[in-house]
């Protein structure tokens, strides 16, 4: 009823309602040692303490109950999140300071840990501002006793909220929402397709087709993603073999994140996938790795690669430029093929920084005998500019957006080649 009616005045006059769970330290073996009789006297005179380290308002006091052995809820009227902070200090200091209850040892000094969180920022009704202070409680106790801890109501929003956006994607991926959508790789020197990447789409019932990016960041580290993962290539797989099946020869990209890479059945897996369509398959095949996942364990990452290459199955290094290679990294992994990020590409024709790093991972590519593929082509002049640069291969939205597969052969049939660029400035412009 007291927290019903605190909150009833916090919304009324707009000030902020503390809600706090005090929980005295160590205080079994106090009673262990000293006795229930001296633990009960302890426990009067902290209570008279907490009770003291109080202030009255003008609409009401502030409240503290004993809420058990060792245990106070307190109700903190103030009117900013500073003054909630001074007031849970405050009340933290008459604690520590020594109690005399009669010890032969003298007087004795205990300290508490306390939760606490604050209305309105913490919406929540009165009895799950009680669970947030304790929650926050046991987190102060975790922290190392002897002082106190904020109940983060926007971060356990967040928590709900990704909870739920978890869940969402795995009914999604149960109820057969998401699929496939290849963007062709093309030779831009020769006019033809080399081939294409595997693009996740999901075809959400209410937001429509939804890229990547609005859901890969939230699964991409967890179980789900590798669920997904799982899901990406066992699709892209059978798709692979319908068309080389059909006559259409041309290699498949596949992204792979870090966590599915890492899995100890990942060889198994791929294999098993492979097993019933025969080596042509595996020989058409190319896994997109990313340049800072391939590097953050050199050595599992290389062996791995080796694995898999026995196999057939090539690798491409993904997002070229955007990590640390080195050329000891570059000449250990086993890769086929090294991608230059868009964000350098998108920039060439306009910024001498970004010409010369695709430059320079053109000509890395060549010394090392990897095929490089430009990422992100939106014009005829990039295409044009990176040609004359020793790149031939090339994917983006100036070329096709990605499309569902059904739409892939119609497009490589009527596939002519690049449009000639507009006029460009002479490179030494740049």
């Amino acid at each position: 009823m007291l927290l019903h009616d605190a909150l009833d005045t916090s919304r009324r006059e707009g000030s902020l309602l503390t809600v706090c769970h005090l929980d005295i330290d160590h205080f079994k073996d106090i009673n262990d040692r000293y006795g229930r009789d001296a633990g009960d006297r302890l426990m009067a005179a902290l209570a008279a303490r907490v009770q003291a380290s109080l202030r009255s308002w003008a609409g009401g006091d502030d409240v503290a109950a004993r809420v058990g052995g060792d245990e106070f809820a307190l109700l903190l009227r103030t009117a900013t999140l500073r003054e909630s902070h001074h007031a849970v200090e405050r009340v933290l200091r008459q604690v520590a300071q020594p109690c005399d209850i009669g010890l032969p040892d003298g007087p004795l000094s205990v300290t508490a840990s306390i939760g606490a969180t604050v209305f309105p920022y913490d919406r929540a009704d009165g009895d799950a501002l009680l669970r947030h202070a304790d929650q926050a409680m046991y987190g102060a106790k975790q922290a190392g006793r002897n002082g106190y801890l904020f109940f983060d109501a926007e971060q356990e929003r967040r928590t709900k909220d990704r909870f739920v956006a978890l869940g969402r994607v795995q009914e999604a991926l149960d109820a057969s929402e998401f699929e496939l959508h290849y963007q062709p790789r093309v030779d831009m020197r020769r006019g033809r397709v080399r081939g294409a990447e595997a693009l996740l789409r999901w075809r959400h019932p209410e937001q429509g087709l939804v890229g990547p990016s609005q859901f890969m960041p939230l699964v991409e580290h967890t179980v789900l993603g590798v669920a997904l993962g799982r899901w990406v290539l066992a699709q892209g797989v059978a798709q692979l073999a319908a068309w080389l099946h059909e006559g259409l020869d041309l290699t498949l990209n596949i992204n792979v994140s870090a966590r599915h890479l890492q899995e100890p059945a990942f060889v198994d897996e791929l294999a098993a996938l492979l097993a019933p369509h025969g080596p042509a398959v595996a020989g058409h095949l190319v896994l997109e790795v990313l340049e800072t996942a391939a590097l953050a364990d050199i050595d599992y990452t290389c062996e791995l690669m080796q694995r898999c290459r026995e196999l057939g199955v090539r690798f491409a290094l993904d997002d070229f430029g955007t990590g640390y290679s080195t050329f000891t990294y570059l000449k250990r992994l086993p890769v086929d093929q090294i991608k230059i990020d868009r964000s350098f590409v998108q920039q060439m024709l306009d910024d001498r920084q970004d010409h010369a790093i695709v430059e320079g991972v053109i000509a890395l590519a060549h010394a090392f005998g990897c095929e490089v593929v430009a990422e992100g082509v939106e014009a005829p002049a990039q295409a044009a500019r990176l040609v004359e640069l020793g790149c031939d291969a090339g994917q983006g939205n100036g070329i096709a957006a990605a499309m569902p597969p059904e739409r892939l052969p119609p497009w490589i049939q009527a596939f002519a080649g690049m449009p000639a660029p507009d006029p460009a400035p002479p490179s030494d412009s740049l």
